[in-house]
């Protein structure tokens, strides 16, 4: 390599990558960008809209649900419903971070959202619709990474670590079942 080059040994050429960086209205997404960002931005909105979703049955199920002996299980409720709002912020700033809008309109909530949201007034019937929700999540996710591929390393391993928190979910409303 000549001492004017400004490639690295593993082949990068650090002049181009310079200079592409001058783009700042991008912000962090750079010209080797592969995915299809409107549609990833898509994608992620209708997960920013299940995990809103999932904030609002998990919030209702921790308010109204009542009895001494399910105090444990309220405990899990509210518990949920702040790991899901954590996820909801961090899809919402990667929608930002791609130059995207996040959906928040309460309006159309419902049917973006993967997930239904539940009025069950039973303890039993409030356990079985999270499982069915986080089963509902824990696909979704699966899918949404399957199509992300090695497009956008960044967006699928948001995803898989939401999903990874969904299967922990899933797992603590099955126990609850029984």
């Amino acid at each position: 390599m000549s001492a004017t080059s400004t490639a690295t040994p593993l082949g990068i050429d650090t002049a181009a990558v310079r200079a592409a960086a001058l783009n700042l209205d991008d912000g962090p997404v750079t010209a080797g960008y592969k995915g299809q960002r409107d549609a990833v931005v898509a994608m992620l909105n209708g997960a920013l809209a299940t995990e809103l979703v999932c904030v609002l049955r998990y919030k209702r199920h921790y308010y109204t649900v009542g009895g001494l002996q399910n105090g444990p299980i309220k405990a899990e409720f509210l518990e949920h419903a702040r790991q899901e709002q954590e996820h909801a912020d961090w899809l919402a700033e990667r929608i930002v971070q791609l130059n995207g809008e996040p959906d928040f309109n309460p309006a159309t909530l419902p049917g973006r959202s993967h997930a239904e949201y539940d009025e069950s007034a039973s303890v039993q019937s409030m356990v079985r619709a999270n499982l069915i929700a986080e089963r509902v999540a824990i696909e979704s996710y699966r899918q949404m990474i399957e199509q992300i591929g090695d497009t956008d390393p960044t967006t699928r391993h948001l995803l898989i670590k939401i999903m990874a928190v969904e299967e922990e979910h899933a797992d603590d409303m099955r126990d609850l079942l029984a």
